[in-house]
């Protein structure tokens, strides 16, 4: 069984810093592309932030320059490094893992999602 297990969300004011992590574990071959998505209440989840397994990485404008995505493959860990928050970046922050795992004599490729973790900053 496949989990996604995050961490790092929290209170911060406007201007702070916050890092998310977010770690895969149990039985898989590979882990390919990994994102972290938000969902502020009321509203649809949302890309934030993507990176490849070459370590190709996207941003969604509303946080490119503030954000930074990476990853360490060895502990198949995805980090994102959130500067300059603003009000607006509160919401519940998910990582998302394609993955491949092993099925019968063949593969198969998944999404995983993490549990969500709250990120705050008030106005």
């Amino acid at each position: 069984q496949v989990q996604l297990v995050e961490s790092g969300g929290g209170l911060v004011q406007p201007g702070g810093s916050l890092r998310l992590s977010c770690a895969a574990s149990g039985r898989f071959l590979k882990i390919n592309d990994m994102a972290w998505y938000c969902q502020a209440q009321g509203k649809e989840r949302e890309l934030v932030a993507s990176i490849r397994d070459d370590g190709r990485t996207n941003y969604a404008d509303s946080v490119k320059g503030r954000f930074t995505v990476s990853r360490d493959n060895a502990k198949n860990t995805i980090f994102l490094q959130m500067d300059s928050l603003k009000p607006e970046d509160t919401a519940v922050y998910y990582c998302n893992a394609r993955i491949l795992t092993a099925q019968g004599v063949g593969v198969r490729s998944s999404d995983f999602w993490g549990q969500g973790t709250q990120v705050t900053v008030p106005s």
